[in-house]
């Protein structure tokens, strides 16, 4: 049996009515792939195959304005009138290692690190810098996800809580994040790694932002 007909075969036993009476396997890339892509709003955190909670209106909405509000600044090649420099890409499957594979709201790589935009399912570069927004499923990304992360060495991670309007900001450490800027959306900030620009944090919470001297209406 081919490794995808295998993976096919264990999203059954996994989903059918017998498969509480089946000793735990670690889940595989294998059994992720193998569901229906329609279907597919899946992770596999340390080993176990998780479905995603339901995102919100309110989470969506965050999701869109910090990739609105990051890409027009940074997701361009470095010079002119921003400072550019980054990739940024939003649920893709992104594999960790063994038994990890995420799909982050929001992650960027730093061009000149990464000549390329990181292609592929999964991917299998890892990112500089990742966002997750605060759903459902919020302990995943407050506890497991994050020390996946930092195991990873992840250089920066964003938690965005959509219901309490906050960001916070992580800057990897040897022993654990280490929180560097908490702030809430009334507040303007300089948040690593995209600190070179003030970030108006009510922008990422579907506050509009001043325009820019010189613009046009």
């Amino acid at each position: 049996m081919s490794r995808g007909g295998e993976g096919k075969l264990r999203y059954v036993l996994r989903m059918g009515l017998g498969a509480k009476k089946l000793p735990f396997q670690p889940a595989t890339p294998e059994d992720l792939f193998a569901i229906p892509e329609h279907e597919r709003h899946h992770e596999i955190i340390d080993g176990e195959l998780i479905e995603k909670g339901a995102a919100s209106g309110e989470h969506g909405a965050a999701q869109a304005d910090v990739v609105t509000t990051l890409n027009l600044r940074f997701g361009r090649r470095p010079g002119g009138r921003w400072p550019g420099g980054w990739w940024f890409a939003t649920e893709v499957e992104i594999l960790l290692g063994r038994g990890q594979l995420f799909r982050p709201d929001v992650v960027g790589w730093r061009r000149e690190r990464v000549d390329r935009r990181p292609t592929g399912v999964p991917i299998t570069t890892l990112p500089d810098w990742i966002c997750e927004v605060l759903s459902t499923n919020r302990s995943n990304d407050l506890v497991k996800k994050k020390r996946v992360y930092h195991q990873c060495q992840v250089p920066h991670y964003w938690i965005i809580d959509p219901v309490e309007e906050t960001l916070a900001v992580h800057r990897w450490g040897p022993d654990g994040y280490i929180e560097v800027v908490a702030a809430t959306r009334a507040e303007c900030v300089r948040a690593e790694p995209f600190d070179a620009v003030e970030l108006n944090v009510g922008a990422l919470f579907g506050e509009e932002e001043p325009e820019e001297p010189g613009s046009t209406p």
